[in-house]
């Protein structure tokens, strides 16, 4: 059965510079809207307008696995979230087909709510032998919006604490699914990586696995509390995220916790998503084929 499902192949319709590279990842983190991008972009560079409107993620074309897929049961769910946003939460459940119980997997999105890349990622999860959570911090505000600037706006509208402590509750509510063998891993990009180094923190040895992808570290006087293995999956080119490794790794290692780290040279940060053309398929392939054997490995 296989684990590496990602047969998309981009074709980006032009070259990208990196200066565009550099201003979509600071759109992307909420740090300017899509006009201004568009306008810096086509100021950078000859071309820059074209590069821009090349990265909007397309959604369509990136689905690897179908939600109707014999090889997995999907389905969404709701459930209690005390201290969350709303109370109340949903998600995307996606299981291999058969009866269970299997090792569980919180799928974490980015700074824009589940879209359809996400789900796709939890589908992925399935196939590879887990039963998959990837919860909508939007849905205590309707939902993912179906568009990622007004999902970003959305989610950044939120008290944060109590976005984060809607994933806590989600983590811990697929922990004791009855699908669930009680053993927790977790991963998650951009802002849903950040979130796996948190949960990490959060719950302990509760959790089992963690693989944050280009995940901002926590802070070093909070690393005592994690007690899990965490495979760190960076971009090489993402300097503002890998600057917070370094204190981070000297924490872990203080404390006796294992980990493993991997950059993959000449990606960019969100090279594991492929809607855009930041997508890097070797470092995808190659990412998620260590995330799910460190997944079996500890979630075994």
């Amino acid at each position: 059965m296989a684990t590496q499902p990602h047969d998309v192949q981009w074709q980006p319709r032009v070259e990208i510079d990196q200066r565009i590279y550099d201003l979509y990842d600071e759109y992307c983190h909420g740090r300017m809207d899509r006009r201004e991008f568009l306008a810096k972009a086509a100021a950078a560079v000859v071309g820059g307008l074209a590069m821009a409107q090349a990265l909007f993620p397309r959604y369509a074309d990136a689905q690897t696995i179908s939600f109707t897929d014999a090889r997995i049961k999907a389905k969404y769910v709701e459930y209690p979230s005390a201290g969350g946003s709303s109370g109340e939460m949903r998600g995307y459940l996606v299981q291999p087909s058969g009866n269970g119980p299997f090792p569980a997997v919180l799928v974490i999105h980015e700074n824009r709510g589940l879209n359809p890349y996400v789900e796709d990622v939890a589908r992925r999860a399935a196939v590879a032998g887990f039963v998959a959570l990837a919860p909508d911090g939007l849905a205590p505000v309707g939902g993912y919006p179906g568009n990622d600037d007004d999902g970003r706006a959305l989610q950044s509208s939120l008290d944060q604490a109590k976005l984060r402590q809607d994933m806590v509750n989600s983590a811990r509510f697929l922990k004791s699914h009855a699908l669930s063998t009680g053993k927790l891993g977790a991963t998650g990009f951009c802002w849903g990586g950040g979130m796996v180094n948190n949960l990490a923190v959060a719950i302990g040895a509760d959790l089992s696995a963690g693989v944050p992808f280009y995940g901002a570290a926590p802070a070093a006087a909070d690393v005592a509390k994690i007690k899990t293995p965490l495979l760190f999956n960076l971009a090489g080119t993402d300097e503002r995220i890998n600057a917070g490794y370094p204190e981070y790794e000297a924490a872990l290692r203080a404390n006796n916790v294992p980990f493993e780290k991997h950059i993959y040279e000449g990606a960019q940060h969100g090279f594991h998503n492929n809607s855009t053309p930041r997508y890097d398929e070797k470092a995808a392939n190659l990412a998620w084929e260590r995330t799910v054997a460190f997944w079996k490995r500890h979630l075994a």
